[in-house]
C-alpha cells in the first residue's frame, strides 16, 4: 500500500514551499489537485501521474488520490497556503479515517505558508497581536453563521482576515460585511488588500474601513482590516502588540 501526503505549497512561488513540501511532491508518484495549484507546481511534475480536476470536485479529487495510495503508489495532494487552513487536509483526513485502521494507508500532513501569513507579510506587520481569519465564501457555509463570525470579531476587536472576499456571483457580500464591521471599528480603520500574493501579479494597496470596497478585490485577494490600534506609517500597516517603543 502507498501513502498519502497532504502538502500545502505556500501562496505560489516555489520560493515560498517549505523545503519538506518540496521532497514530498519530488518523492511522490502521484499528485493531485486543482489545476490552477497544479499549474503553480507544474516544472515539479515531469516524471508524475497528475490528477487535476477543476474547482467544486474537491470530493472527487481526493477520493481519487485515496484510490491512488491504495492502489500502492505515493501520492500527495498539494492545497495551496496551508493544506490545514481551508486547504484539502480535513477532506482526505475524513475519506481515510472511513476505513478500518489496518487497512489505510500512512497519512501524513505537512504545513505551508498561508495566504494570511503572506499577505501580512507584504503589507507590513497587520497581525502582530490576536486575530480572526474569515471565509466569505457561502458555498458550504451559511450567509448567516458567516455575518453572525463577523459581528462577533468585530466585537471582540480583533484583527480580521478575509479568504474569499469576492467573486462574480458574491459581489455584495464584501459590502454588507464592511456595514457590519462599521457598527463597531472606526470608519479610518486600515485596511489592507493584498491580490495574488507572492505570485506574478502581486500587488497590494491600504485603504480604510470606509473606502476599502472600492479597490480591486477577487478571490485572488486577501483583505486584512485592522484592529482599534492598528496604523499606517510609511507605506507599512502595524498592529502593536503592546511593547514600550
Amino acid at each position: 500500500m502507498g501513502k498519502i501526503t497532504i502538502v500545502g505549497i505556500g501562496p505560489g512561488s516555489l520560493e515560498d514551499m517549505t523545503p519538506r513540501a518540496l521532497n514530498a511532491i519530488r518523492q511522490a508518484q502521484v499528485v493531485a489537485g486543482y489545476n490552477t495549484y497544479i499549474a503553480l507546481v507544474r516544472e515539479l511534475l515531469t516524471d508524475k501521474e497528475v490528477i487535476g480536476t477543476a474547482m467544486m470536485q474537491e470530493i472527487d479529487r481526493c477520493r481519487m488520490a485515496v484510490e491512488s495510495a491504495f492502489a500502492g503508489k505515493d501520492t500527495v495532494v498539494i492545497s495551496s497556503g496551508d493544506s490545514g487552513v481551508y486547504g484539502m487536509a480535513g477532506l482526505v483526513l475524513e475519506l481515510v479515517l472511513q476505513y478500518p485502521k489496518a487497512e489505510r494507508p500512512e497519512v501524513s500532513i505537512i504545513a505551508g505558508i498561508s495566504a494570511v501569513n503572506a499577505a501580512a507579510a507584504i503589507l507590513g506587520a497587520p497581525l502582530m497581536h490576536d486575530f480572526a481569519v474569515i471565509s466569505l465564501s457561502d458555498l458550504l457555509t451559511p450567509w448567516e453563521l458567516i455575518e453572525k463570525r463577523a459581528e462577533a470579531a468585530a466585537q471582540g476587536d480583533f484583527v480580521i482576515a478575509l479568504y474569499n472576499p469576492k467573486s462574480k456571483k458574491r459581489i455584495h457580500h464584501i459590502e454588507k460585511i464592511r456595514d457590519i464591521l462599521l457598527k463597531f471599528k472606526s470608519p479610518e480603520t486600515p485596511v489592507g488588500i493584498v491580490n495574488n500574493a507572492s505570485r506574478e501579479k502581486q500587488s497590494a494597496v491600504i485603504s480604510t474601513l470606509a473606502a476599502f470596497t472600492t479597490e480591486k478585490i477577487d478571490m485572488f485577494s486577501l483583505v486584512i482590516i485592522g484592529n482599534s490600534k492598528t496604523y499606517v506609517k510609511e507605506g507599512f500597516m502595524i498592529t502593536p502588540r503592546g511593547y514600550t517603543v
